[in-house]
Formats: structure tokens, C-alpha cells, sequence
């Protein structure tokens, strides 16, 4: 009898823990470029009765680091290859969970239309760091500017260039000053999120995007593996995949630079 009160007893408890953790606010960190269509989400969420809280961090780092410490249920910044690159250099225990957008990037220039028109010995601007030069390169290659060792993929370095035929000259800068490199160098990597902030040329001028022939560069949602049962992860996240008043922030905030990428 008292086995059976006890057992009863410990289960009563962890119902009520269970019960608790739904009750409590589901916490999503992110970033301000992906936070307007998420506050959409959380509106959206409350009307089904769902609890979710939106914590805007000022940085890529802090975002893994408060998820990894279960300061937050989940964040939204990121796609598998920066996930991949901070797991490697912090240890963190963490996993993707659910797709969301593409935002394209694209290869702008100032002086030309065309990639025919770059002269012999152009300057091409990419990122500096290790995931963006390596989205910049294959884009390059994409453009047929120049040839790649084969499966690199975002790993790729300028060590992995094996046909540079119109002798482009690779700059790097920092990704998020690369708009200042569009006055002077031929052909610049671009994100459209802060060329926009800029407001210094077209986001939608590019000569070319990329975009889901590259689908490692989908932002994911990310958790701790102990999340993946989680059901007020799923409700939101079908909610943010599938509500048309949510599609319609997207769409407002980035025009037709983006793809989807979960499958209807």
C-alpha cells in the first residue's frame, strides 16, 4: 500500500511538473533582423492561447549561449553552418529543431550589369569570416566566376579555388561593412538585411542570388535535444510556418528576397 501511495505520490508530482513547464511562457531568443515576423508569431500564438515571450538579443553570440544555459527554450539567427561552427568552438549541446527562411545574398555591382562586362583582375569583396567568405565563394562559383574543389561546400577558403579564369582579386571585409565596399570595388557580396539599413543602393539589384540550391543556409530553429517533445515548441512553430498573417510580415519585411524553407 504504501509503494503504491508512493509511486502514486511521484507521479501526481512530476504530472504537476509537466504541467507547470506548459504553463510557463515559451521563450524564444533571436536577433532584430528575424524579430518583427517572430512578434507577428507571438501575437498570433496568444490568440490560440499559447504563452511566448521574445528575448531580442544585440549579438550572434549571446543568443547559443543563454539557449545552451536554459535561459531561453529556443533561438532563431542562425543556419547549420554558424550552428555547426559554434558548437565546435564552444561545446554546446545543441540541435536544429525546425527550418525557417532563406534570406538571399547576392553579388552587386555598381559598374556593371553583367558578368561578362567584369575586366580581367576585377576586386570582388566577400566576408572575412569563415561561414560567410565561404557562402561568398559559392556564389562565385554559382556566377561560373570561379571553380571549387569538389563537395568543400560552406567550408570553402580561397585554398579551394582551382579555376579563376578571369583573374578576379578576392578583398575581405567584415560582412556587415561589405556595403561600403560597393563604391569601390567591381563586385561586392551583399546581404539586402543591411543594405536596406544603409540605404545607400537597390537590395533587389543584384546580378545574382543564391538561395535554396544552398539549403545549409536556412535559418533554423534551434533547442537543447531535451526540447524536441516539447509541445508549445511545436504549436509555434507550425504557427510561424503556416499562419497567413505571419507569411504577410515576412513578406513586408523581406519583399521577395527569401524563400520558405519548410515544405507546405
Amino acid at each position: 500500500m504504501t509503494k503504491t501511495l508512493l509511486t502514486l505520490a511521484l507521479s501526481l508530482g512530476l504530472f504537476a511538473g509537466v504541467t507547470h513547464a506548459a504553463d510557463q511562457p515559451l521563450k524564444v531568443g533571436t536577433t532584430a533582423a528575424f524579430a518583427i515576423p517572430l512578434e507577428t508569431a507571438v501575437a498570433e500564438a496568444e490568440k490560440q492561447g499559447l504563452k511566448v515571450e521574445l528575448v531580442e538579443f544585440t549579438d550572434w553570440i549571446a543568443p547559443n549561449v543563454s539557449l545552451n544555459a536554459g535561459d531561453i527554450d529556443v533561438n532563431y539567427f542562425q543556419h547549420i553552418p554558424f550552428l555547426e561552427n559554434a558548437k565546435a568552438a564552444s561545446g554546446f549541446d545543441l540541435v536544429p529543431y525546425a527550418p525557417g527562411i532563406i534570406n538571399n545574398v547576392g553579388l552587386y555591382s555598381k559598374k556593371y550589369k553583367s558578368f561578362d562586362e567584369l575586366p580581367t583582375g576585377a576586386t570582388v569583396a566577400i566576408a572575412n569570416d569563415p561561414i560567410n567568405s565561404g557562402r561568398g565563394l559559392q556564389l562565385l562559383a554559382k556566377a561560373g566566376l570561379i571553380t571549387l574543389k569538389p563537395g568543400v561546400g560552406y567550408k570553402a577558403t580561397e585554398d579551394d579555388i582551382t579555376a579563376n579564369p578571369k583573374k578576379i582579386k578576392l578583398i575581405q571585409v567584415e560582412a556587415v561593412q561589405l556595403v561600403r565596399a560597393y563604391d569601390d570595388a567591381d563586385l561586392v557580396q551583399g546581404y539586402p538585411a543591411y543594405i536596406r539599413l544603409s540605404k545607400t543602393f537597390d537590395a533587389g539589384s543584384a546580378i545574382l542570388f543564391d538561395g535554396l540550391d544552398h539549403p545549409e543556409y536556412v535559418i533554423q530553429f534551434v533547442i537543447r535535444p531535451d526540447h524536441k517533445d516539447d509541445p508549445r515548441l511545436a504549436k509555434f512553430i507550425d504557427i510561424y510556418q503556416h499562419s497567413p498573417v505571419v507569411r504577410a510580415s515576412l513578406d513586408k519585411v523581406n519583399g521577395s528576397l527569401y524563400q520558405v524553407g519548410w515544405k507546405n
